[in-house]
């Protein structure tokens, strides 16, 4: 599922810079703003399965 993420965020980010290259006539906002979106869910799903580092410190603390 990880590397689900990794393509889609790839893929995502690559379609919004193509989109930012083209020239102002041909740009279609509504492409880059859902390429924007896709990539920060991705990130947030990838993110949401590393630990904190505070959660760490406190399982320390109470030992």
């Amino acid at each position: 599922m990880k590397t689900i993420y990794i393509i889609l965020m790839f893929g995502a980010a690559f379609l919004a810079l193509y989109e930012q290259s083209k020239p102002q006539s041909e740009k279609n906002m509504i492409v880059m703003i859902a390429a924007i979106a896709i990539f920060m869910v991705g990130l947030m799903r990838l993110m949401a399965k590393v630990p904190s580092k505070n959660n760490r410190e406190k399982e320390n603390e109470d030992v």
